[in-house]
């Protein structure tokens, strides 16, 4: 369905223009970005250094889903792209606690890591209530 989007993405990213193909998903699927505020703080568990979070909107037709994103340290105060939020947000269905701690690492003995699964759950929710699976699927090539 989006064999054409899906070649000219691959070609801006072969040419490391990330951000231009973000755009290019985000105008044939009708998404739009807001950033509505941003603070400076200790963000994921075990942060030892603040880094600026941003309350993002993501907003498709009559649909929206606000977050709070965690900018990358070394990029400051900067507000995160359209590609730096959409390669970080999950795609994919994370499936059970069992599959989601061999598929990523954790040890599935964890409250931590059964934590993290529950906010994993709870982000894929938002967006298969976003996108559709053809559009969720597009995105997945945003990595």
């Amino acid at each position: 369905m989006y064999d054409k989007i899906t070649e000219q993405y691959e070609t801006l990213e072969a040419q490391g223009l990330y951000n231009k193909g973000a755009y290019l998903i985000a105008n044939a699927i009708g998404l739009k970005m807001q950033i509505l505020s941003s603070t400076y703080k200790l963000h994921f568990d075990g942060d030892k250094q603040k880094r600026y979070v941003f309350k993002i909107k993501l907003i498709k037709g009559g649909k929206q889903y606000t977050f709070k994103f965690g900018q990358s340290i070394s990029e400051g105060s900067n507000e995160p792209t359209l590609y730096s939020v959409l390669a970080c947000l999950t795609k994919y269905d994370p499936e059970t606690f069992e599959d989601f701690c061999a598929n990523y690492g954790y040890d599935n003995d964890s409250r931590k890591a059964e934590k993290i699964y529950k906010e994993v759950v709870k982000e894929f929710n938002n967006m298969q209530r976003l996108f559709t699976s053809d559009e969720l699927e597009l995105l997945t090539i945003i990595q």
